[in-house]
């Protein structure tokens, strides 16, 4: 009967051990797929950050601040080369700080950094008691006890790094590395999107003769204001008879006339509204949340003084020289364009009809 009974209880142990065993490999799948999902909602708000209408550093700013909210990281610092010293892009340590952080690529005396840009290997340093300091730091001993350094490359070219700091020494012995791995890797690919769009940025300029942006203004700084709202007006015109002016006349009446139809337009021209020159004699107005049947009046009154408009001829002199004047005309399209589509496909079409125009042809098309 004891036999019986020590059976029975070796039975219910060897029971409850596998259904210990297998409550324990189910919770341990549900924190796996709890830390799964958990990435790619952080993947996501990463996503969600490129594709707002910001500025690079800006996202650059908030892909940091994702990072030291939802990891629970102390200190992180985002650092870049920008093609002729290492700049601080974004972190949360007080800016006296910076020059030091800036310069873990070029340490002469202690190199610790030198191994893991040369392999790609993150590199984990602490200090082992409190009077301690970390290698790189400078003057600082309180603020980082712990650190880890990630080299970041673009296609095999080592553009900078990002750095993680605790406030405790070993603070991250026991951290997931795969997890931040991923997050390098997710800055690296976001640093790759917004580089087209720095490159863009930094196409802008100021036109001489129209003193207008560049259209590559539409792109950075310019959508920004443009995708406040749902739809907006999009307006391009061309001066069809500039070249006719330059040969007939002279090219610095046209730069001229360029310059006089640009100051007409923006006398009457909101501050909110986006005008820019497209290219050669296109420009474009972007009216910022307005529909198309609430600008057509001013659009056509634009036209009308715009070809009023008799300028007089520059360094030329004729026999007739009271009879020649530049009297500009345009060409002029108008769309929608809807928030989160392609402003450029708009353009393009716009572009495209009004180069395939006939030359002559001078009225307002909706497109």
């Amino acid at each position: 009967m004891i036999i019986a009974v020590i059976l029975i209880l070796i039975v219910i142990i060897i029971l409850l051990m596998v259904y210990n065993m297998s409550i324990h490999k189910k919770i341990a799948n549900f924190n796996n797929l709890n830390e799964k999902v958990t990435n790619l909602n952080i993947l996501q708000d990463f996503m969600d950050t490129i594709s707002k209408t910001s500025s690079v550093e800006e996202k650059i700013e908030q892909i940091n601040n994702i990072i030291i909210e939802r990891y629970q990281i102390k200190y992180s610092t985002i650092v870049i080369y920008d093609g002729t010293k290492y700049i601080v892009k974004a972190s949360n340590v007080d800016q006296k700080h910076w020059d030091a952080l800036s310069s873990l690529s070029d340490l002469e005396a202690e190199q610790v950094f030198k191994e893991s840009i040369e392999t790609s290997i993150p590199k984990y340093i602490t200090v082992e008691k409190e009077g301690d300091r970390l290698p790189y730091q400078k003057m600082e001993f309180a603020r980082a006890k712990s650190a880890i350094f990630f080299p970041l490359y673009i296609d095999n070219v080592y553009i900078g790094y990002w750095l993680i700091e605790g406030a405790q020494p070993h603070e991250f012995d026991s951290i997931d590395t795969t997890m931040l791995e991923v997050i390098r890797n997710n800055i690296v690919s976001i640093l790759k999107t917004v580089t087209s769009q720095k490159i863009v940025e930094s196409l802008v300029r100021d036109d001489k003769y129209s003193t207008l942006k560049t259209v590559e203004y539409l792109y950075g700084e310019g959508r920004k204001t443009i995708d406040l709202y749902t739809t907006s007006t999009v307006c391009m015109f061309r001066i069809i008879n500039i070249e006719e002016i330059n040969e007939d006349i002279s090219r610095k009446t046209g730069d001229k006339v360029i310059t006089k139809i640009c100051e007409v337009i923006k006398s009457n021209l909101s501050n909110q509204y986006i005008f820019v020159r497209y290219m050669g004699p296109k420009f474009v107005i972007v009216f910022s949340g307005i529909d198309k049947a609430a600008t057509s009046s001013f659009i056509k009154q634009m036209k009308d003084d715009v070809e009023a408009l008799e300028i007089e001829p520059v360094d030329v002199e004729f026999e007739d020289a009271e009879d020649v004047v530049a009297k500009p005309k345009i060409n002029v399209i108008i769309s929608t364009y809807y928030k989160g589509t392609a402003l450029e496909g708009v353009l393009k079409k716009q572009e495209e009809y009004l180069d395939n125009a006939d030359k002559n042809e001078s009225k307002i098309t909706e497109l």
